[in-house]
């Protein structure tokens, strides 16, 4: 406790691929509204890359909060889809920003982002920070295959952040659990650009450097995972589910997100959803729900937010937390 979430700001690029879009080049329209939920995305152009999404989003987050660059002193940056290997994509991000401060990724795949923030509020928390930028971001549209008609019309590109700053005693983390499952690992990978398997062997024509997903599995564990984990951070908490008042889960499928709502029981009003509009944008998808909702007076003072997010690893992390 004592963290406060001092301010969010998200950023999309302008690009929209409607299903229809993707239906004059083959793809099923109706069967990707029935199975993800998701009626449109949005698709980084070639110039623009990840950091140029964080960046953004960051300055949107800044401007809202009125924090001046000199005051942040740590950067995190959660993200699958880095500018490059190395540097961090968060070097990148706090070189673009004018900041003076230690900066780091965190790659949790689309659970970064919460794992990020999670670490962030670590800080603050201690007093080892006093203005911290958390971003989640990706820019799914390059890693996933164009010719998969499983999986390239559930990913989209964004980013969004949150300034996190000291708060009153009642503000901050009620609860949280993370969590990781390395046997699960082949449901959900990109098997070529590593060590493993560098980008200079021959494989590229096998598919090897796109994001490889059992999408059936994937979906029966995010289901199970999201139970156990929301009730472990309710138990611990001790706060009463009709208590939360809002709950944002990785906005990954509509029908994961329904499944999981109805196993837990929550009213179906306060879970709050935009993957229609965006896909899944794998670590920006928490933070951008996070800044939609809060723009919508969703979000106010002494609520009880619930955040979990899922991905590859297999990783999980859920937060609650009273604004």
């Amino acid at each position: 406790m004592g963290v406060r979430i001092l301010g969010l700001g998200s950023a999309v690029p302008d690009q929209v691929i409607h299903n229809e879009d993707l239906a004059a080049r083959g793809f099923d329209a109706e069967w990707i509204l029935k199975r993800s939920g998701i009626q449109e995305r949005r698709h980084a152009p070639p110039e623009i890359a990840t950091s140029d999404l964080a960046v953004a989003a960051a300055r949107r987050c800044l401007d809202a909060t009125f924090v001046e660059p000199e005051e942040i002193d740590l950067v995190l940056v959660g993200t699958y889809t880095p500018d490059m290997p190395l540097p961090s994509t968060a070097c990148l991000v706090q070189d673009r920003l004018g900041l003076r401060a230690p900066a780091m990724d965190l790659h949790a795949a689309c659970t970064s982002f919460v794992y990020a923030l999670i670490t962030g509020m670590q800080f603050v928390a201690t007093g080892c920070s006093r203005r911290a930028l958390v971003i989640g971001a990706d820019c799914n549209s390059r890693v996933v295959n164009p010719n998969d008609v499983r999986t390239f019309p559930l990913f989209g590109d964004a980013a969004g952040a949150v300034v996190l700053a000291p708060g009153t005693p009642q503000q901050g983390l009620l609860a949280y659990a993370v969590g990781a499952d390395g046997s699960g690992a082949d449901l959900l990978c990109q098997r070529m650009g590593g060590t493993r398997l560098p980008f200079a062997t021959n494989g590229s024509g096998q598919g090897l450097h796109y994001l490889h997903m059992e999408g059936r599995a994937v979906f029966k564990w995010a289901v199970r995972v999201l139970e156990e984990t929301v009730s472990e951070v309710l138990q611990y908490a001790d706060l009463p589910l009709d208590e939360v008042d809002l709950v944002i889960f990785h906005q990954a499928n509509l029908r994961i997100i329904d499944a999981a709502a109805a196993e837990i029981g929550l009213d179906p009003a306060k879970v709050y959803n935009n993957l229609q509009r965006y896909g899944n944008t794998a670590a920006a998808s928490i933070p951008l729900a996070l800044d939609e909702a809060f723009r919508e007076g969703r979000i106010e003072p002494g609520s009880r937010v619930l955040v979990s997010g899922f991905g590859a690893g297999l990783t999980w992390a859920t937060a609650l937390v009273q604004w």
